[in-house]
């Protein structure tokens, strides 16, 4: 995993506890919010209706998952660093500035001590940077595609997979009147009906003119304050600098490329692979279902043998030992590693994870 990313991709499956994708809440409104009294279908149809909205603000993302604070690059082998700056991102605060100008043209900035990291879409072309580290990364991305899923991840991003979380095992609360960044919001609180989901809560604030998502709140089942929360601490409408949206790398950077477009598919499609041989040999299966869904990488995914003594210093004081491994539970999701190399994880006890992995 790049620590580049702002938020590392183990947020995404924690903001909804491992939900697998559902339909939309039927017959829900298709304009943006009208009334004083919205019903939630109202509000949760109005998000999508902001995805050609032009603003530029500045996101905050805090968390306190219950993770151990560990020095941010704090020596020993290359592995331990990455893993400790990994870390520091889920343990810490961090702000970020954000530029939007529609669907395809997106600005993620974030400034920490002696290091800028970008992430910038501007149509087919994204590109990721890393001063710290003078690493781009330049991805094609085909034809009428949604940004590649980096792990980066904006309050309208984690809303939307709220929102898709959205079945008979959540309940969803109705529209109460906040106030976010100076603008006006409607709230609703989606909360799991089961009764093993360690997350007790998850809480949009939707703008109540524009339907853009303002801040997104986790709340672990049992804590008061919140596990997880992004939101805007300052939200501007219209269009930001086209400039903003163009990223050439700077000299002597070293530069990775990807190409996802669609002409290197149907190359790889005539060397006999597909899309759906692509997403098999990832391998990921899952069990349960809802906010019990537990995702499974298979065997040699998590092959701990070849790590160094720092390394593995830092897996044990991040893991402790259970039957047939080892396992990390944070306040809204666990992780077990076998004994056999597999990975499983979701947002239920370790109990439930060594008990799937029988």
């Amino acid at each position: 995993m790049k620590k580049s990313a702002w938020l590392p991709a183990v947020i995404a499956p924690v903001v909804v506890a491992g939900a697998v994708a559902a339909p939309m809440i039927a017959n829900a409104a298709s304009t943006p919010i009208a009334g004083s009294d919205p019903s939630a279908a109202d509000v949760i149809a109005s998000v999508a209706q902001s995805s050609d909205a032009q603003y530029s603000g500045k996101v905050e993302q805090t968390s306190d998952l219950g993770l151990p604070e560990l020095p941010s690059g704090s020596g020993g082998s290359s592995l331990q660093g990455d893993a400790s700056d990994a870390l520091s991102m889920l343990t810490t605060s961090h702000t970020a500035r954000l530029y939007v100008d529609g669907a395809d043209k997106q600005r993620v900035q974030v400034t920490t001590q002696l290091a800028e990291q970008d992430l910038v879409r501007n149509g087919s072309d994204v590109w990721t940077w890393d001063s710290k580290q003078r690493e781009a990364t330049h991805v094609t991305l085909p034809a009428k595609a949604s940004a590649p899923e980096d792990g980066s991840a904006t309050p309208a991003d984690l809303a939307r997979k709220a929102i898709d979380a959205i079945t008979p095992s959540t309940t969803v609360s109705k529209p109460t009147s906040t106030s976010v960044a100076g603008h006006d919001a409607w709230s609703i609180t989606l909360t799991p009906r089961s009764s093993d989901s360690l997350v007790g809560s998850v809480r949009l604030a939707v703008d109540q003119q524009t339907g853009l998502p303002l801040r997104v709140t986790v709340s672990a089942k049992g804590q008061d304050s919140p596990a997880f929360q992004v939101g805007f601490t300052s939200l501007d409408y219209g269009a930001p600098a086209a400039r903003l949206f163009d990223f050439t790398p700077p000299s002597g950077a070293e530069v990775h490329t990807k190409d996802l477009s669609d002409a290197s598919r149907e190359h790889a499609d005539h060397r006999g692979h597909d899309r759906a041989d692509d997403r098999s040999a990832a391998g990921v299966t899952t069990t349960g279902s809802g906010w019990d869904t537990i995702a499974e990488l298979p065997a040699g995914s998590a092959d701990t043998t070849a790590l160094d003594a720092d390394a593995s210093g830092l897996l044990d004081q991040l893991t402790r030992p259970v039957d047939g491994g080892r396992a990390v539970q944070t306040s809204l999701v666990s992780v077990y590693l076998t004994s056999d190399g597999r990975v499983l994880a979701g947002a239920v006890p370790v109990s439930a994870l060594v008990a799937a992995a029988k």
